[in-house]
């Protein structure tokens, strides 16, 4: 077997080939909805000629998307240039083998339910999924593998964006961890308040699902801002950057009854 491990957000997409064995490859791409499937096609393969790997390799493909005007383009990537149907998270007949223990199941995003997976599937225990993206969403897994529901915030990346456009005066600037708290400058005001309220965000709310839930769990950051915050708080205990693609190959071997 030959995977490939399509994982969509809204502002970044995770192409990972899987061997059977171990994952050998990982790109990404900016999130544009428009791409065709020939224009991920072409893109791909010549990624996949870098590491010594040709397109018609891939035999099996998995999709999580959270941007539903994509998943047509990226089916037909699969169907058209691997040969093979794809599995796409939320379909009918995609089994998760997890529940989802919310008032609405349908509404739980894909790339949530793929982080529980990928989460329980590592981590014994009862669980908070801080995933650090497009939005900052906190997850609650419960110790027998289902998805509790949770919390979600604007991301780091939205709130810089927010103050640069409301506030006229206010610059663009880069995400970065201050020295100190208190900026002496525009530049490090914005980023203290930025990087240092997210901190807080994280710690408050963590906190507070701990209090609610009433027993200990255990905290994974991830997503692709989460490494800013590693050994910035105590709070998240392990960072976990393959946490969906993990969780993605898992639901693929579930579905297919197929062993690494």
């Amino acid at each position: 077997m030959m995977l490939l491990a399509i994982e969509q957000g809204n502002t970044n997409t995770l192409f990972a080939v899987h061997d059977g064995k171990d994952w050998i490859a990982q790109w990404r791409t900016a999130t544009e909805s428009t791409r065709t499937a020939d224009e991920y096609a072409v893109w791909l393969a010549q990624l996949l000629g870098m590491r010594g790997l040709a397109l018609k390799a891939l035999n099996a493909c998995i999709i999580s998307s959270v941007v539903p005007q994509s998943i047509f383009n990226l089916r037909n990537l699969s169907r058209r240039w691997l040969n093979a149907e794809p599995l796409v998270i939320g379909d009918p007949g995609v089994d998760l083998g997890i529940q989802a223990r919310i008032l609405k199941p349908t509404e739980a995003g894909a790339d949530r339910l793929v982080n529980a997976v990928g989460a329980h599937l590592k981590y014994p225990g009862d669980l908070i999924v801080i995933d650090s993206g497009t939005a900052t969403t906190f997850d609650v897994v419960a110790a027998d593998g289902a998805f509790e529901g949770g919390v979600i915030a604007p991301g780091i990346n939205l709130s810089l964006q927010a103050l640069h456009e409301a506030a006229a005066m206010l610059p663009r600037i880069a995400i970065q961890k201050p020295d100190r708290v208190i900026g002496k400058d525009t530049v490090s005001n914005m980023q203290s308040g930025v990087f240092w309220g997210y901190v807080a965000l994280i710690e408050g709310l963590t906190a507070r699902i701990k209090a609610e839930w009433g027993k200990p769990m255990t905290v994974i950051g991830t997503g692709g801002v989460a490494s800013l915050f590693e050994g910035a708080t105590p709070a998240i205990d392990v960072f976990d950057s393959d946490l969906t693609i993990r969780g993605l190959l898992e639901i693929h071997r579930r579905n297919t009854h197929m062993g690494a």
